[in-house]
């Protein structure tokens, strides 16, 4: 099975003819150009694809997109916020690799310690968010110059010092 990667969310229909704006963190203005297929989580395990017919650059982070079957202001508004999903080779193709959310699956390492794969990047002012499953649970794992060691893109590697008892509040 391909691995998954959420890039944002239906933030609004637009329009009376189903039109829906999808607003993405990929780091850059893109139309879209290629992707046939969006998914969307219907439940925790598993995603529905949404063919796309068209896709226009709104602004640097949203895209004005037409999906398949959603042809009235009705049908497209039950989309709405869901979170959007594609499919990891498409997440490579339109991702921006200094974009914050290019640090999807990459590897956490604490102190010469693999901690967990990146699953999910908030991105919030002055620090990023990076979601990992740690001994089973979800974990917030902060990454800001005060915690960040080294960046390894070629290994996909996060070196992080994070401060003392904040991985224990996990276990």
């Amino acid at each position: 099975m391909s691995q998954y990667f959420k890039i944002g969310k239906l933030a609004a229909s637009h329009g009376l003819k189903g039109d829906l704006v999808l607003q993405h963190s990929l780091g850059k203005k893109t139309s879209l150009k290629g992707l046939e297929t969006i998914f969307l989580e219907e439940n925790k395990e598993g995603f529905l694809p949404y063919f796309i017919q068209t896709a226009k650059i709104k602004s640097e982070d949203e895209v004005y997109i037409k999906l398949e079957g959603i042809d009235s202001k009705e049908t497209a508004r039950p989309l709405t916020p869901k979170e959007v999903w594609i499919r990891e080779a498409d997440f490579k193709k339109f991702a921006a690799s200094s974009s914050p959310i290019s640090l999807l699956g990459y590897t956490i390492i604490n102190e010469e310690e693999p901690i967990g794969e990146v699953i999910e990047v908030i991105e919030q002012p002055h620090q990023l968010l990076c979601t990992i499953i740690y001994k089973g649970k979800e974990a917030l794992i902060p990454i800001h110059a005060e915690v960040l060691d080294k960046l390894d893109k070629q290994h996909k590697k996060i070196y992080v010092s994070l401060p003392d008892g904040l991985l224990e509040i996990y276990q």
